[in-house]
């Protein structure tokens, strides 16, 4: 016997001698290749560019990667049970490596010749999620192994936990509990219920299989074996155990929560972030403040929808674009193509009986068309001429036609998607902050900017310009000059240009300033010939115009160069601010994990002191000279 026992006893230190020499040299082996973990202390979580108003209310995020990193004490503590419940259990006992699950994963291996259980801790997932491939190969398991123990070395458990509740992929492109709370349920992960925690506690191990809202049976499955496990470990009591497990799914797919919509301005900032910092700006924790008010845009929005639609509206009705077969589609699978554009929604007409007609929307319910919702649809016949207003409805449109429509109140109006485009923009003229801007009627429509991108004649809106180059140069607002008629031959050529008002009427002599009011074109024309082109457009160029965009000819008095909606507020504002140029800008502060990286300082001049004084009040004093 005792030679027996001292036979079993040299046996196993020869196996155990033998792992330990695998070991040490597996990790010789794989040592040049392991990272160092204490990078983990500097880790930036890869969260999305996230743009607000200068309320902070949220305009637009972008990023592949949803993700609200959240403090360790932030995170409730049936979440954080739900989680080493189902995951790992022995997380505070264990030096980062549980031994026993290892064991158990082997012996299913041996039993079966496949890989069927990982036996992974949460500090090793930590491990694959920072360092490492999801590739199931046994080199990348040794190296888990061994960064788990640096891990586990360098970082106490808190920390280790609180990384990982970050940094966990929770399916629907949610990084994180925070993150997952919000897709999911449209909440922070301290507001859910139970089952919802031991629904997205459930989502690791695979989160497309396990997702509630692709396969809602088997979430709910999963869920409640975190929530068996849970009860098993003494984390809750059987009533809490019976009420989650009979919870309903209340998961949702929640899109961001926009407070202001300003598509046209997020999508400046984005490109502006980009130019910046590259693709970091969509992973690195930056937050962006603009100058615009929330309030500004929401009115500027409606503002310039309204006055598209009334344009249209004006112009007559054109007929609708697209008409679909009822007998075999169903109204609302159709609209499921469609999205409200500006204030407009889809429909689709049903019913039409005499002046009245009847359409269905997109959540499926009925709107009624009488007489006034399409009064004003006579028929387009040119720019300027329509035909004879409708007496039915039938004459517009017919059974199975897309329509789009208006609430006014609990009315619904026939309209229609405007033909012509537009665009507004507010700056503040002491420091060039864009309030509130918009490049057309909706976005999704077309992302065309045309506050930037557009370029067009301004007309009569580029005199005040042309009138303050007369004022420089000697006039006065009571100058005298002649409203007649004028011809100018153009040098080289045979041809006369001959200038008029547009009301085909002269006032002969007249003053300055009553020719700014009745917008003359002959005195504009005369003013420009008499200080001379070139000197006009050296003078209009200092409040900020591109010269490429200006013709060097007598026209350019009538506006006929090609000027952004940007660039002439931007020169308007120059008249506001007391004759100082200023810069449009839109970015107000850039912040990335709570630091902030920029804040803008335009110059300010004091509005209350004489032109040779000026004070700094949050941006950058500027020379006391006009047009600066």
């Amino acid at each position: 016997m005792k030679y027996l026992f001292k036979t079993i006893l040299t046996v196993f230190a020869g196996f155990f001698a033998v792992g330990v020499i695998l070991v040490m040299a597996a990790y010789v082996y794989v040592a040049p290749e392991l990272p160092s973990v204490s990078t983990l202390k500097d880790i930036r979580l890869q969260t999305p560019l996230r743009v607000y108003t200068r309320e902070k209310r949220l305009i637009a995020e972008f990023g592949e990667k949803r993700r609200i990193p959240v403090e360790f004490s932030e995170i409730p503590k049936p979440m954080v049970d739900a989680f080493l419940a189902i995951e790992d259990a022995r997380f505070f006992e264990h030096p980062g490596i549980d031994y026993r699950g290892l064991l158990r994963a082997a012996a299913v291996l041996l039993q079966t010749g496949e890989k069927k259980q990982g036996g992974s801790t949460i500090t090793m997932q930590l491990a694959r999620n920072y360092f490492l491939t999801s590739e199931r190969t046994y080199i990348r398991k040794i190296k888990e192994i061994f960064l788990a123990l640096l891990i586990e070395r360098e970082f106490d458990k808190r920390e280790i936990l609180n990384l990982y509740l970050n940094k966990i992929f929770l399916g629907h492109r949610a990084y994180g509990v925070g993150a997952a709370a919000e897709v999911y349920y449209g909440k922070s992960s301290d507001q859910l219920d139970l089952a919802q925690i031991a629904m997205i506690a459930g989502l690791p191990k695979a989160p497309s299989h396990y997702n509630p809202l692709s396969y809602p049976e088997v979430a709910v499955k999963r869920r409640n074996l975190v929530l068996q496990r849970m009860l098993e470990l003494d984390m809750i009591s059987r009533d809490e155990y019976e009420k989650g497990a009979a919870s309903p799914i209340t998961a949702s797919r929640r899109r961001v929560s926009i407070e202001t919509a300003a598509p046209y301005v997020a999508e400046m900032v984005r490109a502006e972030m980009v130019d910046r910092y590259g693709s970091s700006a969509y992973t690195g924790g930056y937050e962006v403040i603009t100058t615009v008010k929330g309030k500004y845009q929401e009115y500027a929005d409606d503002s310039l929808k309204k006055s598209l639609i009334a344009y249209d509206l004006r112009h007559g009705w054109r007929d609708v674009d697209q008409s679909f077969n009822l007998k075999v589609n169903d109204p609302v699978t159709i609209l499921a193509d469609y999205s409200p554009l500006g204030n407009l929604q889809p429909a689709v007409i049903t019913r039409l009986s005499g002046v009245t007609a009847a359409a269905v929307l997109k959540d499926g319910s009925e709107a009624i068309l009488d007489e006034a919702a399409y009064v004003w649809g006579r028929k387009y016949r040119t720019e300027n001429h329509r035909g004879l207003p409708p007496n039915r409805a039938d004459e517009l449109v017919s059974v199975g036609d897309l329509v789009w429509l208006e609430q006014r109140d609990d009315s619904w109006l026939l309209r229609q998607l405007p033909a012509v485009q537009g665009a507004i923009v507010a700056l503040a003229a002491d420091t060039g902050a864009v309030l509130a801007l918009s490049g057309g009627f909706d976005f999704s429509l077309s992302k065309f900017n045309r506050v930037l991108q557009a370029r067009r004649q301004p007309g009569s809106s580029f005199k005040p310009f042309v009138y303050s180059a007369a004022l420089t140069r000697g006039y006065t607002p009571a100058s005298v000059v002649v409203d007649a008629p004028v011809v100018f031959s153009e040098s080289g050529t045979s041809q006369d240009w001959r200038p008029s008002n547009y009301s085909r009427k002269f006032s002969g002599p007249i003053r300055l300033r009553q020719a700014l009011k009745d917008s003359r074109n002959l005195v504009s024309v005369r003013l420009v010939d008499s200080l001379g082109i070139r000197e006009t457009i050296q003078h209009v160029l200092r409040f900020g115009f591109d010269r490429t965009g200006l013709p060097h000819n007598l026209t350019f008095a009538l506006g006929s160069g090609a000027i952004s909606p940007l660039e002439l507020a931007a020169g308007y504002a120059a008249f506001a601010n007391g004759g100082f140029k200023i810069e449009p800008y839109f970015i107000s502060e850039v912040y990335s994990d709570g630091r902030l990286e920029f804040r803008a300082e335009p110059p300010i001049v004091c509005p209350s002191c004489s032109s040779d004084t000026l004070v700094e009040d949050g941006g950058e004093a500027v020379p006391g000279n006009a047009f600066a």
